[in-house]
């Protein structure tokens, strides 16, 4: 009996040991999994992105010394100034008198809300510490990866609901009135409602970064198919993700957590339903249109999703092809124009 137990109490430790390297060997597993698609690494350059505050600066200006003060923000902001003008209030930038008197018309609407809405957007911006952390984020680990990219310079301004961000000769200009909040009432009078759930300051990030990738990445596909389109888009979200490694993915995509979940639901359903309206290979615009372009809905796959459902298929497969083509870079990725062989590769069996 004393031997059996002797036994037994053996067989306890060496089953004790056992299960012990089991559970280092699954930690190693995990741990390794966790670092396989690191495409960037931690320590890299940081790059300090510079934010100007052209809003506080319009917003100081006076109704009655109005062409003063405009002159001081063409002395000030000589490179912005005439996107500005331009861009938004679409006059000749050199006709500051004209301009002057234009601008003391924007400054105090309150037809549409705009007063009301910049003395808002200079309350709910006063301070932009965490858009800083974000586009130093971004912007450094997009630097990693295409070290030649010149970093554009970002200026905050009021637009008068004109626009929520512009792109030229590398400066990016964010409309801070388009970002007050989903909930902001006046949005009633100038959006849809499915179109106010990114206009929320946290969206900035992902909308300025879209705008920039915009016009450093080319569409390459081979054909303007429906597949070529839904690669493409993917490709981009998928490098957003890295490059906004924080975000939660339905603020990349601009869906609610809601939207994100049903996606994730219904993602067999989604596929089936491509499939079997052969929509992949498709290339009339209405197709097209009705996949990747905002909208409240996809009105191709039901009226119960969101809008913009293909580009959230196209992240899924390129998702599923980086997986299983570890020697696969994001720079080897974009420069993929072939979506069959993406599409294939991807193995992507919902």
């Amino acid at each position: 009996m004393e031997k059996c137990n002797q036994l037994y109490n053996k067989s306890k430790d060496y089953l004790f040991v056992i299960n012990h390297c089991l559970w280092i060997v699954v930690f190693i597993l995990l741990c390794s999994c966790g670092n396989k698609y690191q495409y960037i690494p931690k320590n890299i350059e940081q790059i300090n992105v510079n934010i100007f505050r052209f809003d506080s600066a319009q917003l100081a200006v006076r109704t009655d010394s109005a062409y003063s003060d405009i002159c001081k923000l063409y002395a000030n902001y000589q490179e912005f100034m005439p996107m500005f003008v331009e861009g938004i209030l679409g006059v000749p930038s050199e006709d500051t008198t004209y301009f002057s008197q234009l601008y003391v018309e924007f400054l105090t609407d309150t037809t549409i809300g705009v007063a009301q809405t910049n003395t808002l957007a200079k309350d709910k911006f006063a301070n932009i510490d965490n858009l800083q952390q974000s586009f130093n984020t971004a912007f450094s680990r997009l630097h990693y990866l295409y070290p030649t990219w010149e970093i554009p310079t970002i200026y905050l301004f009021v637009s008068g609901f004109n626009s929520s961000v512009m792109y030229y000769d590398n400066m990016i200009g964010v409309g801070i009135d388009m970002y007050l909040g989903s909930d902001y009432s006046l949005y009633n009078q100038v959006v849809y409602e499915y179109q106010k759930q990114t206009m929320r300051k946290e969206c900035i990030p992902v909308d300025v970064l879209k705008m920039y990738l915009a016009y450093h990445i080319a569409y390459n596909g081979k054909t303007n198919r429906l597949l070529d389109q839904l690669i493409f888009r993917g490709k981009l979200l998928f490098l957003l993700s890295h490059l906004l490694p924080d975000e939660p993915k339905w603020e990349i995509i601009g869906y609610t957590q809601d939207q994100w979940n049903w996606c994730k639901t219904y993602e067999r359903a989604i596929w089936n339903r491509i499939m079997e309206k052969r929509d992949l290979f498709k290339t009339e615009s209405t197709i097209l249109s009705s996949y990747l372009n905002e909208g409240p809905f996809t009105a191709e796959i039901t009226q119960e999703s969101p809008g913009r459902l293909g580009q959230w298929v196209g992240w899924q497969i390129i998702d599923s092809y980086m997986r299983n083509n570890e020697d696969v870079t994001i720079q080897d990725l974009i420069n993929e124009s072939d979506a069959q062989k993406i599409l294939e590769n991807s193995f992507y069996k919902p």
